[in-house]
């Protein structure tokens, strides 16, 4: 088995944009992650923002990769919809979407399945366009900067998701911390913070490369959060149930917080 010290850094190294959206997030045949990629994420964000009443004029997503399938639930709730990247090819990817470009990755099953969670199943395409309206800005940003997109201030969010970011570049738990008090910053005062995750994982593999996760359970995140001064209003965990050597973590966490 390898060495974990020798797995790659997602923040550091970069990866593949589009072998993650193909591996994880595509509709092939042999794609097994769909009820944790797809569904899971689409299926409780839709709950949280409708029964929670999170709404506003801004969110700010905060996400690994290129993926944007969470968006289909979020457009319905807030005006505008600024994407934060740290890696420029994760931008490019994203851009040839938002301007329907030749060669962007197809999201077409994904519109579809939020369209069957709401119960709008003829409506996929329509949701297509809202997504692109909303999503006004795709900014590049550095983490350890104090302002993390400088020169641009960001106006101050309704609510922040972040989807498997902070477990693929956390090295340890001081680290998660410092991040979830980094991302805290960017929201109004109430503002809510939701995190999806996967726990007890310690690798990812995007094409040849194995990349790190870092390691954490239910607990450590609800006390990361409460310790950072924020609310739980929600906390869901689903156990894996796809067989997969790509990944090796055991359970899917989702958490919805206000401040």
């Amino acid at each position: 088995m390898m060495d974990c010290s020798t797995y790659k850094r997602y923040h550091v190294h970069g990866l593949d944009s589009r072998q993650i959206l193909e591996r994880y997030f595509s509709d092939k045949p042999d794609m097994v992650f769909a009820d944790d990629s797809l569904k899971f994420p689409m299926e409780n964000l839709g709950k949280t923002f409708k029964i929670g009443h999170i709404e506003g004029d801004v969110l700010i997503d905060l996400s690994l990769g290129s993926f944007i399938h969470h968006l289909y639930s979020a457009c319905e709730f807030f005006k505008h919809m600024i994407v934060l990247k740290i890696q420029d090819r994760c931008i490019m990817e994203l851009k040839r979407w938002v301007d329907t470009r030749t060669g962007a990755f197809h999201w077409g099953h994904a519109a579809q399945l939020h369209s069957d969670i709401v119960g709008k199943s003829d409506e996929f395409e329509d949701k297509e366009g809202k997504v692109r309206s909303a999503l006004q800005h795709v900014v590049k940003c550095d983490l350890e900067k104090e302002n993390m997109t400088e020169p641009i201030d960001l106006p101050p969010a309704d609510c922040i998701i972040s989807i498997c970011l902070l477990d693929a570049i956390s090295k340890d738990q001081d680290d998660y911390i410092r991040y979830v008090r980094k991302f805290s910053k960017l929201l109004k005062p109430g503002g809510h913070i939701i995190f999806i995750g996967l726990t007890d994982g310690t690798y990812f593999i995007v094409g040849k490369h194995k990349f790190h996760w870092f390691t954490y359970n239910e607990e450590f995140v609800r006390k990361a959060l409460v310790g950072e001064g924020f609310v739980i209003d929600r906390c869901f965990v689903k156990k894996r149930t796809n067989v997969s050597d790509f990944m090796d973590y055991k359970a899917l966490i989702f958490i919805a917080a206000h401040k």
